[in-house]
């Protein structure tokens, strides 16, 4: 197990915002067709039904679990299976189209899909909202951690729980 003191991390994080600057997709007609860009200039096949999981994840306003979508799927369709819409959800993970938080068991879509990263997430156990924290330091510094103790990361995922800034005003 790895332990980073976070008075340091907190102190490093909030020093001064990060010089590389992401492009959010507030608008998920906008998000999706930055995947569709992306998934052309990688030579990825971004079926129908892949797109359409695609715009119900980009169309939640919160972060939505599996069995919501199929749900949705079943709304418009009647016939989609379990299996079809965990393939649709692995292929979008798999190419970094979409993150899973973990914790939670539900998915968000990534507000810089053109590419691939690693990035911590703040999730409100009230209502249940996920803010992606766009600063690669975080991961750079997990992973340089990991390096000086000998260790080789193969993935990351940090989730802190909390209440957003919203609910801690309700």
């Amino acid at each position: 197990m790895i332990s980073i003191e976070v008075t340091p991390l907190t102190t490093a994080i909030s020093a001064k915002p990060h010089p590389h600057h992401h492009h959010h997709h507030d608008d998920p007609r906008g998000f999706v067709a930055a995947v569709e860009l992306a998934s052309e200039k990688r030579g990825l096949r971004l079926t129908t039904l892949r797109r359409e999981v695609l715009e119900l994840v980009a169309a939640a306003e919160k972060p939505i679990k599996a069995y919501d979508l199929l749900d949705q799927l079943r709304e418009r369709h009647g016939n989609a299976a379990p299996p079809t819409v965990y393939r649709a959800l692995d292929f979008l993970l798999e190419n970094g189209f979409i993150h899973k938080l973990e914790s939670i068991n539900a998915f968000v879509s990534c507000h810089h899909p053109a590419e691939a990263h690693q990035v911590p997430f703040l999730i409100c156990d009230t209502c249940s909202s996920a803010e992606e924290v766009c600063d690669e330091r975080v991961a750079e510094l997990i992973e340089a951690q990991a390096r000086a103790l000998g260790f080789r990361p193969q993935a990351q995922t940090l989730e802190v729980h909390g209440t957003c800034r919203h609910c801690r005003r309700g």
